[in-house]
């Protein structure tokens, strides 16, 4: 960047919150994906109209920016493509507004996604999404994913909680979209279009969310299966019985026993699968909706169900669940982590299909994920020094996106689209689809400057 564009940024945000040194943009050049692009310049902004002078500056001059949170993406989603700038976003961490009676609380985009709960827990309220990273990850990131988490089957995902949010648009503009209201039809459902947008239409910078009364009792069990079909046809069972659990967690046997070198969680390392189950609600009910969970799990090849009899055997199990992905991370040098999605009835279908494309391409992989509802984490093990394994990786990967939109589902649930499955969007929407895409981009974005290079590719003269 040249001299003059620096000190303009240095303007807006002070000296001390513009950085360019090569060791700060090394630092900020990759998430929790596999890419790595350095940027040319890192700013910290603390207010939205910091945010709207730069992107004003940024049109101008024509320079891309990436907004960040804390990083934590695994698609690629805040990694500087196109290099530029990047805006990070998490020193904007204030909740502005909690308003218990109406069950709402507005935070700006910057605030982690886990120090909501104990605000709301003043007033008996929480915040359902709790995606694996709910101790760092942001807010803004959230919702710019639609991140889902452990709680998903029962109660929805970001998309679900979203009721109004700040944005500040490409070109500078600063916006206010949704409502407070239950009901709220004037104009269109704008705030829905942000909602995994992935930071190319705009940047959230403050955001309302619904909140939810902490239910009264829950009950938790830990289902071992003798086999990973068991335990899939498990989950099919339980929802076809019209129960529906808060939480239902998948674990196979490799990530059974990577957690358990990891951290010693009270899991069977001779289980093929677990299933952690979770209902709750008034007392009586969550009680009665574990004896049908049990039911439909006997079943289904189990050999044991454990209810935990205390919060802290509870703690231990979901512990185990909470560190999958850093347990996994210790068995090879590296792992490609996806989170293809299916109906739940079509769940055995896909576990199946995981582990013959694995056997396939002779590659340990770990399956993990929100099995409730159909969100399965399948994580491949490998060495990136081994260009062979690297190669069928590559093949095996493929064939899992294809799979999964085969079986009527998607490539991904949660993580979002950004670098990493961007070659495969497109068979599973069509070029249609993309270019709806595409064209939604250019009205807000003409010159392709914000997060350019992500999810899809724009036309060469519409580029940054």
């Amino acid at each position: 960047m040249k001299k003059s564009q620096i000190e303009k940024l240095q303007n807006i945000f002070g000296k001390d919150k513009v950085l360019t040194e090569i060791e700060d943009m090394i630092a900020y050049s990759y998430d929790a994906s596999h890419v790595e692009i350095q940027p040319e310049a890192v700013v910290f902004a603390t207010t939205t109209e910091q945010i709207s002078l730069l992107m004003k500056l940024a049109y101008r001059e024509r320079i891309p920016v990436t907004p960040r949170g804390q990083g934590s993406g695994l698609s690629g989603g805040s990694v500087p493509l196109k290099k530029g700038i990047v805006l990070v976003m998490d020193r904007m961490k204030r909740i502005i507004e909690f308003d218990p009676a109406n069950r709402l609380i507005t935070v700006e985009a910057g605030l982690t996604t886990a120090d909501i709960d104990p605000i709301a827990a003043e007033a008996n309220l929480f915040y359902p999404p709790d995606p694996g990273s709910v101790g760092f990850s942001t807010i803004g990131g959230n919702v710019a994913e639609n991140a889902g988490g452990l709680r998903g089957l029962k109660y929805g995902v970001t998309k679900d909680y979203v009721k109004m949010m700040k944005v500040v648009l490409p070109q500078g503009d600063i916006v206010t979209l949704g409502n407070k209201c239950v009901k709220h039809v004037a104009g269109f459902n704008m705030e829905g279009i942000f909602v995994g947008s992935e930071g190319l239409l705009g940047i959230m910078t403050e955001v309302t969310l619904s909140l939810l009364p902490i239910p009264e009792h829950r009950e938790s069990a830990l289902a071992i299966f003798n086999s990973l079909d068991g335990a899939a046809q498990a989950v099919a069972a339980i929802i076809a019985a019209g129960v529906t659990p808060s939480t239902m967690e998948f674990m196979d046997n490799a990530t059974i026993n990577a957690i358990q070198n990891f951290k010693d969680c009270g899991l069977p390392r001779d289980a093929e699968a677990v299933l952690l189950i979770e209902t709750d609600g008034q007392k009586d009910s969550a009680i009665a909706e574990m004896a049908k969970v049990e039911a439909e799990v006997r079943k289904n090849d189990f050999r044991d169900f454990t209810r935990a009899q205390s919060s802290e055997e509870r703690d231990r199990f979901f512990a185990g669940r909470r560190v999958a992905l850093n347990a996994l991370a210790g068995v090879r040098p590296n792992l490609i982590l996806e989170d293809a999605t299916v109906m739940r009835s079509k769940l055995p279908d896909m576990v199946r299909g995981i582990t013959a494309i694995a056997n396939k391409y002779k590659l340990q992989v770990g399956i993990f994920g929100h099995a409730g509802d159909g969100n399965l984490h399948p994580t491949f093990l490998v060495d990136k020094r081994d260009k062979d394994e690297m190669a069928r990786t590559e093949k095996a990967v493929t064939e899992l996106f294809q799979l999964a939109i085969d079986l009527d589902g998607t490539i991904s649930g949660e993580h979002g689209i950004g670098l990493e499955k961007k070659p495969f969007l497109q068979n599973q929407l069509g070029a249609e689809g993309i270019r709806l895409l595409q064209n939604i981009k250019k009205t807000f974005d003409p010159l392709n400057l914000l997060n350019p290079g992500k999810m899809f590719d724009m036309p060469e003269q519409q580029s940054a």
